[in-house]
């Protein structure tokens, strides 16, 4: 039995998580698994009648589960930041979800603004360190509001972190079982200390891993060649901050925010699974918004369970989707609205 917590969030959040809740009843009876969820309505709309972020048992309460299932964090009339370190941040860091899992996957009859790939070209995978860097929170300021101020953000990387990222990484390219080429990516040359540890972690891992080709690369090169050479990549690995950057510039390639989906991870407690896009809350109540995105968080999330068969059969009724059924993936214009485009994956599934 599989206990998921489901978290709706704020704006188009719970219409998404409406369609890929309706893929999960479609896929478990077509693979006999069986499930429980219980939602939790922590978001914006809470915050905003009680002034709590999050429950002070929380935590204690996710722990119970196998898995978290999120549908988006952001709220109009909620000062920026607030629901994001107080819900996102804090269940990454809380329940040590240490890895940020991104795959970047061009489905068939996506428009890619990159001329003249495809989907043999764009796919590859980049995990993430998701619990230290600079999104730590460390620093200080000194002589604040004058002339003489000075803002001092702190990246804050520990061998023990650098390297379970590191290890997972490896682990996972060799999973995954295509290219095995596991490409760091960082900024040696000028990051000396954050990025002379990651170097070093990654040499000294990598010895272990006879099997995997490894490269290495700036983050700024990094950004062109997604452009111009996505196929050069199999699997990346980098930090908090240049993970967060590319992953969204993979996101575009891809098709853009109603494609992508992403995993929290942590490989030995609770993890959880979102689309990228956002609450957009624009597009709330119109029934206009793609849900693939979410849809693909289930099935990261049920191939992390161990439903491996079900997650590749998602995977697949998602592409005859996106190669048969979609006008665009934009919201509006997918010729569908955001209820059909779910029915239209469950009937894929067959």
């Amino acid at each position: 039995m599989h206990k998921i917590a489901v978290i709706p969030g704020d704006g188009t959040g719970p219409e998404v998580v409406r369609e890929g809740l309706k893929v999960l009843e479609a896929v478990s009876k077509k693979f006999d698994f069986k499930y429980e969820t219980e939602e939790f309505d922590w978001g914006g709309d809470r915050y905003l009648k009680t002034g709590e972020v999050l429950p002070e048992d929380a935590i204690k309460t996710l722990k119970k589960f196998n898995a978290i299932f999120l549908g988006a964090i952001g709220h109009p009339d909620v000062k920026p930041g607030i629901l994001e370190k107080g819900i996102l941040l804090k269940i990454r860091f809380d329940l040590e979800q240490y890895i940020n899992l991104r795959p970047v996957k061009l489905y068939p009859g996506v428009w890619t603004p990159v001329k003249d790939k495809g989907p043999e070209e764009i796919d590859f995978v980049v995990v993430r360190e998701n619990n230290e860097g600079l999104y730590k929170g460390m620093g200080e300021f000194q002589n604040k509001d004058t002339k003489d101020e000075v803002a001092i953000q702190v990246s804050y990387n520990t061998r023990k972190g650098v390297e379970r990222c590191i290890r997972y990484a490896f682990e996972f390219c060799k999973k995954r079982n295509k290219r095995k080429e596991l490409t760091l990516c960082g900024k040696t040359n000028v990051l000396t200390y954050a990025w002379d540890l990651w170097q070093r972690t990654f040499d000294e891992v990598a010895k272990e891993y006879a099997d995997i080709k490894t490269d290495y690369t700036h983050v700024d090169a990094t950004c062109m060649w997604f452009i111009k050479n996505p196929e050069w990549f199999d699997v990346i690995v980098t930090d908090n901050m240049f993970g967060d950057i590319i992953t969204d510039l993979g996101a575009m390639i891809q098709g853009g925010m109603g494609i992508a989906a992403g995993g929290n991870i942590n490989p030995e407690g609770v993890s959880m699974f979102e689309p990228i896009g956002g609450s957009a809350p624009k597009y709330t109540g119109k029934g206009v918004i793609n849900p693939l995105a979410a849809i693909g968080a289930l099935q990261m999330l049920l191939e992390h369970l161990g439903e491996e068969e079900a997650g590749a059969a998602i995977e697949k009724a998602i592409e005859h989707v996106t190669a048969n059924k979609l006008k665009s993936l934009s919201a509006g214009k997918m010729g569908y609205s955001t209820s059909q485009v779910g029915d239209l994956v469950v009937e894929s599934l067959g």
